[in-house]
């Protein structure tokens, strides 16, 4: 492999050389290698963003020889920002040699704990070295994702089929892998809680008992492009049937008898990584990774109780609109189980609602943004395989647009499916949220490349929860019942904060967090239950949200009360999203900076 150009520099300083590091490189090529390095530690990530060098490639990144190779590479770009003169970089580069002194001090600071691991294909996450399949938000219902075809794997061309072979073979290793730290973690009393255990085990079941030509991972056969000859089909064809029978089959049924035989039996009853052998270290780590301060689970919970109470004042006051006379959890109840609010009788209705919002929003957006992104998205449904645990997400698309990207929403039973909320949750997944920020935020070709993947967490959840507030700013919420939807989704990202730190800080237990979050919300039992298990796979990540909202909408109210006539909603937003996704603390560095120019 290619020697990267900040190692030789780094070699040069262990022989003594004292130039800085700005005589040897611009800090252009410091972020061109850092991006490099991004995209080869993160194939799959690559891919996403359009960069098809490792299509043939899957990180074993619970590896210690890969977790090796981010310790030494994060330690050696630190020392080059370490050695860098500052004083000529211009304020655009200043603010991203921070993000990236910033993401390096981080993800090294998760290395070096006994539990994270760091640069997880999964949505940014971090992933557990001893516990690192979940039942969300795990490699193998990602790969199974990728395999389907549609997602951000290219199935176009033959080098196209074959590298995604070679991406199957490394995905084994993975699981191989996978199975070896698992039984180590059972050694150290580092193993899943045994509820998310359990919802592991089904969704093997398809991928073992499905015939291959119904097999998800011979879609793309299924779908494979006329431009391929058909001597080319039939050996594409033959080898995809044989890596499903005789390779992933055989795999994912050795991981079944594992799970059911070893490793359910040795997991445990308690809910939080707090019960873990240094649990509340790897928590209080979680909580700077994920809201980028450094607040304490006690403050968190406490300012997460503080919202709930603020935001049932106003539920009760929209409830009292609508002309409900019961008590808010009797409201509650109502709104989870109406007729009225569950229409639906075929899954392409719901997606055609979603549609009908777009073309709503479109009428209003310039009053507010004056930023648009060249991509498009598109609404599909989820995945049979892992709607029952997935909530709505978005997946961008790539940076030069030719792929849209995806706003994906499951709907697990479609005559069970509640639209009070699909308003909020629009402007959160799509326009002006995800949708917006991220694709601006890789098409700007003022950003270092290495900012253009999605980030920072706590700034693209913490867009998302806003843009669920610019509702009426945008002619939406018309409907009371939409209004107190919006209410809805932020109450449910002020549960997080008390969830999240009651079962991760404080011993809650499961049942505890399940029971807290249908006292104070209207979504159904079965969903507060897929919402639990996911902040128990997750620690600290559903803190993002609301802390993100919180510092985005205070720095909104700074700058209307510091520039009243002056302040303008449009270039307020172009300062938040015109310089990709930020820890919190250089965010109202720039926004402060911002205010003062414009005084």
């Amino acid at each position: 492999m290619k020697q990267p150009l900040i190692l030789t520099f780094l070699i040069l300083l262990s022989y003594g050389c004292k130039e800085k590091a700005s005589d040897l490189f611009s800090i252009d090529t410091i972020f061109e290698e850092y991006y490099k390095f991004k995209d080869r530690i993160n194939p799959i990530e690559a891919t996403k963003g359009g960069n098809y060098e490792y299509n043939d490639f899957i990180a074993n990144y619970i590896s210690d020889d890969y977790q090796e190779d981010l310790r030494k590479n994060y330690s050696h770009f630190l020392n080059v920002l370490a050695e860098l003169d500052t004083t000529a970089l211009s304020e655009a580069d200043l603010l991203s040699m921070k993000v990236m002194k910033w993401d390096c001090e981080v993800k090294l600071e998760g290395l070096n704990n006994s539990i994270v691991t760091m640069a997880s294909p999964i949505y940014n996450l971090p992933s557990f070295e001893l516990m690192p399949i979940f039942q969300i938000q795990s490699l193998h219902l990602y790969v199974a994702q990728l395999a389907a075809g549609g997602s951000v794997q290219p199935f176009e061309t033959v080098e196209d089929y074959d590298n995604w072979l070679k991406r199957v073979d490394d995905y084994l290793i993975f699981l191989d892998t996978s199975i070896a730290m698992m039984k180590e973690g059972m050694s150290k009393g580092i193993v899943l809680p045994k509820s998310l255990a359990q919802k592991i085990i089904p969704q093997l079941d398809e991928f073992i008992t499905n015939p291959v030509d119904a097999h998800l991972f011979y879609k793309p056969i299924v779908a494979m492009p006329e431009s391929i000859n058909e001597a080319e089909k039939s050996r594409i064809s033959g080898e995809y049937s044989a890596m499903i029978t005789e390779k992933l089959k055989p795999k994912y049924t050795e991981l079944k008898q594992f799970l059911v035989n070893e490793y359910l039996p040795a997991c445990r009853e308690t809910s939080g990584i707090g019960a873990l052998p240094n649990g509340t270290e790897t928590y209080n780590y979680l909580i700077k990774l994920h809201t980028t301060t450094n607040m304490t689970a006690d403050e968190i919970h406490e300012l997460g109780k503080s919202e709930v109470a603020r935001i049932l004042i106003e539920m009760e006051e929209a409830k009292n609109k609508i002309g409900f006379k019961g008590d808010i959890k009797a409201f509650f109840e109502s709104v989870r189980n109406s007729p009225e609010q569950m229409p639906f009788t075929d899954p392409q209705q719901v997606i055609d609602n979603f549609n009908s919002i777009k073309e709503r929003i479109n009428v209003t957006l310039n009053q507010v943004f004056d930023l648009k992104p060249k991509a498009d998205f598109v609404v599909r449904r989820t995945e049979a395989f892992r709607e029952a645990s997935a909530s709505a997400e978005y997946v961008p698309g790539t940076k030069d647009a030719s792929r849209p990207g995806i706003f994906y929403v499951p709907i697990p039973d479609v005559t069970k499916y509640n639209t009070y909320s699909d308003e909020a949750l629009f402007l959160h997944e799509a326009i002006p949220g995800h949708h917006y920020q991220l694709s601006l935020q890789q098409e700007n070709k003022d950003l270092p490349e290495f900012l253009h993947p999605e980030s920072m967490g706590v700034f693209v959840e913490g867009w998302g929860l806003y843009a669920e507030s610019l509702g009426t700013e945008l002619g939406l919420y018309e409907d009371p019942i939409q209004y107190f939807g919006m209410l809805s989704m932020e109450m449910h990202r002020a549960i997080r904060l008390v969830v999240d730190t009651g079962i991760h800080s404080k011993g809650w237990t499961r049942e505890q967090a399940i029971q807290y979050s249908l006292d104070n919300e209207a979504e159904s039992e079965e969903s507060v239950i897929a919402e639990i298990e996911r902040y128990m796979a997750t620690p600290g990540q559903a803190l993002s949200y609301k802390i993100g909202q919180l510092k985005i909408r205070e720095l909104r109210t700074k700058a209307e009360n510091k520039l009243g006539s002056k302040f303008s909603i449009t270039e307020f937003h172009n300062q938040v999203l015109n310089s990709g996704s930020l820890p919190l603390i250089l965010l109202e560095e720039k926004i402060d900076n911002w205010i003062n120019s414009q005084i």
